[in-house]
């Protein structure tokens, strides 16, 4: 194609004047204008326009394609914007994109905050629980949100998780002539304003946030007793070494801690368990933790649970270790994939010591004692001792 055919436009509250010469020209030879109805107000456009269907599905416009076609999108298209869910179905000669200031960018403006330390997230369809690994004294954070409704709502979850004394700010119609900011804590925060919210921005204050160190306690997990302890389990973290972006099967999840430290560090996990209740407790683990969108819960029993997933870049068995389910695993491995696998009886542990004589890698017996009450005094509770290969493909 000699030009692009959909021009995908960001408009801010100011309107038509806060827009380009390119924009406004592909605006007036469009013979289709796709937007919200805020939007296509924004810009003036009547006959020629269509809201947006709700759920939005990119093969409205894409059935326009060749003909002169423009997408009406807030701010910056491609930060939390249909920008990315367009362009990924089109050739890059197809379109063309002319931004506006994002939200976020107009919200840092407005506080005098530095956006490169600004956690910004999307909350319109997602859950309040996606701020839970952001949380921490000090910490900066503008979310968009649905209405003034939602905004009271995201600072009673606040209050209600001992973040009451945050600093809480408003944000309506940045950057058009409607702006209006308003500053609270969050537990004085009455909600239900009038006018539609584009953005709340958050200063967390009260309460400490979930540590970045693997390992965290067993108190903030939901179980029935069958989870990897704290300290074993940030040996196992170390070792799954995980990295931004990868993938992890947890096999034999029991609580789904290793998945939830897993995902915190930035991958996607699929836990694999057989046990529906337990199961139950990954999918809350996974909730509380804000991410439920990075952890797959399937029930069921490996080898035959894992057919159809994805192969991994690490996997962690926790126990219940056999031949059969570790040639299963190891075949499903590409060169670089690491595993790691603990065990607590002795069958399982000549098999591992078989193992590490097979493929390498490393393998460790952890003992683990802890001070507990004897009558007066106090003296050491050994646990069963725990031990892990860990090998690379």
């Amino acid at each position: 194609m000699a030009d692009p055919w959909l021009t995908i436009i960001g408009i801010g509250e100011d309107g038509l004047a806060g827009l380009s010469e390119a924009s406004r020209k592909a605006l007036r030879e469009a013979e289709t204008v796709f937007g919200g109805e805020r939007h296509l107000a924004l810009a003036g456009v009547t006959g020629r326009g269509h809201p947006w269907p709700v759920p939005f599905d990119a093969e409205v416009v894409l059935g326009r394609r060749g003909r002169p076609t423009v997408v009406l999108a807030s701010g910056d298209p491609f930060w939390h914007g249909a920008g990315a869910s367009l362009a990924e179905k089109l050739e890059a000669v197809e379109w063309v994109a002319h931004s506006a200031p994002s939200t976020f960018s107009l919200a840092a403006a407005r506080l005098g905050w530095r956006l490169e330390v600004v956690a910004c997230l999307g909350l319109h369809a997602a859950p309040f629980e996606r701020l839970v690994p952001h949380l921490a004294p000090g910490a900066r954070i503008i979310c968009l949100v649905r209405d003034g409704k939602a905004a009271g709502h995201l600072a009673k979850w606040l209050s209600e998780r001992g973040w009451g004394a945050s600093a809480f700010w408003s944000l309506t119609a940045l950057g058009g002539p409607r702006e209006s900011i308003a500053e609270y804590r969050a537990d004085g925060f009455a909600g239900d304003l009038a006018a539609n919210l584009v953005a709340v921005a958050v200063e967390a204050r009260g309460a400490q946030g979930i540590p970045r160190s693997a390992g965290l306690s067993d108190d903030l997990f939901a179980h029935d007793g069958q989870i990897t302890k704290r300290p074993v389990r940030a040996l196992a973290i170390s070792a799954l070494a995980p990295r931004p972006g990868e993938r992890l099967w947890d096999v034999g999840a029991g609580s789904g801690s290793i998945s939830v430290e897993w995902a915190l560090c930035g991958g996607t996990a699929t836990a694999i368990e057989m046990r529906e209740d337990r199961a139950a407790n990954i999918r809350s683990n996974a909730s509380a933790f804000g991410l439920a969108h990075r952890i797959a819960v399937v029930t069921g029993s490996a080898p035959e649970a894992l057919a159809g997933l994805d192969a991994p870049d690490a996997v962690f068995i926790g126990g219940g270790l056999d031949s059969a389910m570790f040639d299963a695993i190891w075949s499903r491995l590409a060169p670089g994939a690491r595993l790691v696998a603990h065990s607590v009886t002795l069958e399982t542990e000549a098999l591992l010591g078989e193992l590490h004589q097979r493929h390498g890698g490393e393998l460790m017996r952890v003992e683990i004692a802890h001070a507990g009450p004897l009558g007066r005094y106090r003296s050491w509770e050994a646990a069963r001792p725990v031990v892990q290969w860990s090998a690379v493909r």
